[in-house]
């Protein structure tokens, strides 16, 4: 198979910082009980700062760590659960401001494992010949959704994004994504705004309206967590096992950032030291599909992932969606 390397990967993080304890002024919750649940201490808020331009923040860093001309980028991926149009995409967004016109452009919504799928898009557009190097972006502003008056998934959620310019390699690459959607109404957002066509007075036709629909995020914490704690073990052993590997051979797992009792969970079932996974979600809370790279790019930077490391990125989201990849950095 088509192997893949990271040329360059880069992070972004709006500056308003929101602690735990200051949802303690409208919602009845403390430090201690989040942080012993979640994991998660702070997170962060881009306030008025659209989604796009997250995106483009990362992106533009990412570029540069690459050392790949921008004419050499034949495909933008942006992964987002929160754009801010609907038409256009929010890679068309990104590709403008970055000044990129010309290639391909598009966004895909997998929620939390959006990371992990378009990278595996990028490797199938190289592996065919359609692309030389491909732009991931994941942008979230989780804020726009969350409803602040459940206590209970409000304090998951912060706001950033990652970008990485993905480009051929001759090193092995494995990959294995699902979803199941019997799953759907686990996790959602679902839209504010009913049809109200002028056509429909002309016939009579009253719209149907969901009194669930109120355009928040909601989420079934319960039945959530049980997929995650089943799903993410799985899909890593999946993946390693198709590159012929075993778990020994793994220098650093990527999950995505959740809640550390899930990824406590799966490295118990694995028979792995906590020490193997790489974990930053008591900085920045769920950032949807931009708290894989986010880690991936804090590990990097530190020194914690090194080129020739054989790394296992591995997510899961809302859909209910799943994946991993095996790479060497």
């Amino acid at each position: 198979m088509q192997g893949i390397k990271i040329s360059g990967i880069a992070s972004y993080v709006p500056e308003t910082v929101i602690e735990n304890n200051d949802f303690t002024s409208f919602i009845e919750t403390n430090d201690e009980w989040i942080t012993t649940r979640t994991g998660i201490k702070t997170r962060h808020c881009a306030m008025n700062m659209p989604t796009w331009k997250m995106g483009s923040s990362a992106a533009e860093k990412a570029i540069t760590v690459s050392g790949i001309s921008r004419d050499e980028i034949d495909l933008i991926i942006c992964t987002t659960v929160t754009p801010d149009t609907l038409i256009p995409s929010t890679a068309c967004l990104i590709q403008k401001e970055l000044g990129m016109e010309g290639c391909m452009a598009f966004d895909i919504n997998c929620a939390c494992s959006g990371f992990v799928y378009a990278v595996d898009m990028a490797q199938k557009y190289i592996a065919a010949g359609s692309a030389r190097n491909v732009l991931v972006v994941s942008a979230e502003t989780l804020s726009k959704v969350v409803d602040y008056t459940d206590r209970s998934s409000c304090i998951l959620f912060g706001d950033g994004s990652a970008a990485a310019v993905i480009s051929p390699s001759d090193t092995s690459y494995s990959s294995f994504l699902g979803a199941d959607g019997r799953g759907s109404g686990y996790l959602k957002a679902s839209s504010v705004h009913p049809v109200t066509h002028p056509l429909f007075a002309a016939k009579g036709i009253e719209p149907e309206t969901d009194e669930n629909d109120h355009g928040q995020l909601f989420q079934d914490g319960k039945e959530v967590y049980k997929f995650a704690v089943a799903t993410m073990p799985m899909i890593i052993e999946k993946v390693i096992e198709k590159a012929g590997l075993t778990v020994n051979d793994i220098d650093r797992i990527v999950p995505h950032q959740a809640n550390i009792r899930i990824i406590q969970t799966a490295a118990s079932k694995l028979g792995l030291p906590m020490e193997k996974f790489f974990i930053n979600i008591e900085k920045y809370g769920n950032t949807s599909s931009a708290s894989i790279p986010i880690a991936l790019t804090e590990a990097i930077d530190n020194g914690i992932i090194k080129r020739g490391d054989k790394i296992v990125l591995a997510g899961f989201g809302a859909g209910l969606t799943y994946g991993a990849v095996c790479l060497e950095y």
